[in-house]
């Protein structure tokens, strides 16, 4: 596989770190969800309400 879709995959596992500790909840969590879920938990922490 091309070894720029895992550093595009990590790169937006970081972003979603940094959106999730903007939202008030764990950015390490967030993190570890994006590897697995990638674009998903990006759509999910969007839309989710700022607590």
């Amino acid at each position: 596989m091309d070894s720029g879709y895992f550093v595009g995959w990590g790169t937006l596992a970081l972003i979603n770190a940094g959106l999730a500790q903007g939202k008030n909840r764990s950015g390490l969590n967030w993190f570890m969800l994006s590897l697995i879920l990638g674009p998903i938990a990006t759509f999910i922490l969007v839309i989710s309400a700022k607590l």
